[in-house]
């Protein structure tokens, strides 16, 4: 394992994660900067006018306290996405970002506009954990057991009625994981797989001592072999 590789893959992985998670605190930004709120832009279940937040809905958030509870777990978990899946990655977060938000603008019921990325949260979430188990890989294992760790309590967050606050949009969070999991499925012949150790067949045991045998015997034999002068091609072999 070159080591210096693997530092700059795990630096390049960090850098991109920041560069997306910085997008929402400009949005924050100019929200507070001004006066202005972009909750308009959230999903709005069923509703034509509703659909733009499939797309729109992760970058927006409800306050600061909001940002951050999802700025922290998306960092640890988007770098982890792009260092062990590279190049799915991108397609990974897309479809979590697109399938979270379509199955909540179906699901969801009411009038009020489900924002945020908690739902990319979840999905990530368990598309780690699940990846984790049904590979069978070491590094994974042990990522997902820190998924476990940090966010095993996220699981009452699908719950309805489970969630601390009643603005939580607890059918994202359902959905999310959903999706996670059905792509962790869809993709586990893509990226770091469990590796496999070979053993040396008994066959070819057996068959290397029957040699062994025979060149023994060939040894203690009578027979001289002809002596041929060598040539000057096989000198230096």
């Amino acid at each position: 394992m070159d080591l210096k590789a693997e530092k700059r893959r795990l630096i390049s992985s960090a850098l991109i994660t920041i560069a997306m998670i910085s997008l929402l605190w400009v949005i924050k930004a100019y929200e507070y900067i001004s006066d202005t709120s972009l909750a308009y832009l959230g999903i709005l279940p069923l509703k034509t006018e509703g659909l733009a937040g499939i797309i729109f809905a992760p970058l927006i958030h409800g306050g600061i306290e909001h940002l951050i509870s999802n700025s922290i777990p998306l960092f640890l978990l988007g770098i982890a996405l792009i260092y062990y899946y590279q190049r799915y990655a991108v397609a990974i977060l897309i479809y979590s970002w697109l399938i979270t938000g379509f199955w909540v603008w179906v699901i969801a019921r009411g009038s009020a506009y489900h924002i945020g990325a908690s739902g990319i949260v979840y999905a990530l979430a368990t598309f780690h954990f699940v990846s984790g188990i049904i590979r069978r890989e070491s590094s994974l294992i042990a990522f997902s057991l820190l998924v476990t760790f940090l966010y095993g309590s996220f699981v009452w967050g699908i719950f309805p009625g489970f969630t601390i606050e009643k603005n939580i949009s607890w059918e994202s969070h359902l959905m999310g994981a959903l999706a996670g999991l059905i792509l962790a499925f869809y993709f586990r012949d893509k990226g770091p797989q469990k590796k496999e150790h070979i053993w040396p067949d008994e066959d070819d045991d057996d068959e290397f001592e029957y040699e062994q045998e025979d060149t023994e015997e060939n040894s203690n034999s009578s027979y001289t072999p002809h002596y041929q002068k060598p040539t000057d091609e096989s000198k230096n072999l």
